[in-house]
């Protein structure tokens, strides 16, 4: 007979399976970092470990997980941006001019969506490259689904100049391996 730490601990190693690529997937699309996303994957999953009990226990566990990711993507992210404003100003007084992408070139889905502020991104991706609906995006993100409707609609009009003539939905879901 079993004890309860030890069905805790199958439970969580089943969801654990089950939701690890998923979760290192959506902090690449979050990020635009593959390196970065096997290691927010596991970070979100030793934070849920550690408060498993609250977990299995919320309605929508899968949910709750892809928040913890989304959150530490957010954090990751801001992060990255300061860093980057910390060397702008360091380097400030360098007189080298770097141009933007080149536009008129095929643009690669994840560039774009790397150019979308965060919540924007967070939307597109869990709606587009997930197929969550807008109430399960919106559960994820904290967010109402007026929010995430006006988010979603807002960056796919931005991708979609983003990307030229291309659509960038199709490309968003067809680029799916």
């Amino acid at each position: 007979m079993g004890t309860s730490a030890d069905d805790a601990t199958a439970e969580f190693h089943a969801f654990f399976e089950r939701h690890h690529a998923e979760l290192a997937r959506l902090a690449h699309l979050l990020t635009g970092d593959a390196d970065a996303a096997d290691d927010l994957a596991a970070d979100a999953l030793l934070a849920l470990w550690h408060r498993w009990d609250r977990v299995r226990a919320a309605q929508h566990p899968a949910a709750y997980a892809r928040g913890v990711v989304a959150n530490l993507a957010r954090s990751r992210v801001r992060s990255a941006v300061r860093e980057r404003r910390r060397v702008a100003l360091f380097w400030s007084q360098r007189s080298e001019h770097t141009e933007g992408p080149d536009v008129a070139a095929v643009v690669d889905v994840r560039d774009a969506l790397r150019r979308l502020p965060f919540r924007k991104r967070a939307c597109v991706v869990l709606r587009h490259a997930f197929d969550l609906s807008e109430r399960e995006t919106a559960l994820t993100l904290g967010v109402s689904v007026g929010t995430v409707k006006s988010q979603t609609s807002k960056a796919m009009a931005q991708l979609q100049q983003l990307l030229g003539t291309r659509d960038a939905a199709s490309e968003l879901v067809g680029g799916r391996n």
